[in-house]
């Protein structure tokens, strides 16, 4: 792969909650002193979805709360059922995507 990897703990959070500093960033909560979150995603309980997966750099620089969070290309749960707010495919076609995909050519979700 060309893309920088992270892989998914029982730990790693993705942060929803618009009041946190934290807001819309991967976190690992074993290393935050404090945690001012009341709302996120815990990215090894989605199970499956989250077997391979890629961040979406949306609202992130800086992130704008209520714009939109925790957005990521991932494994679709079930075939043929929509996502909150993802891009989810099944494992073949996301194999091929995360394959495909190269930062240096600044690729774009359309």
């Amino acid at each position: 792969l060309k893309l920088p990897y992270r892989e998914v703990t029982s730990t790693l959070e993705c942060v929803d909650d618009p009041t946190s500093v934290h807001y819309n960033q991967l976190v690992d909560r074993s290393t935050v002193a404090t945690v001012d979150w009341k709302s996120s995603e815990k990215m090894a309980e989605v199970g499956e979805a989250y077997r391979w997966g890629v961040v979406v750099d949306y609202n992130t620089a800086p992130a704008t709360p209520g714009n939109g969070s925790c957005i990521f290309l991932h494994v679709s749960p079930t075939p043929g059922r929509g996502t909150a707010g993802c891009t989810a495919m099944a494992a073949a076609s996301l194999d091929e995507v995360l394959r495909w995909l190269d930062p240096a050519r600044r690729p774009v979700l359309v």
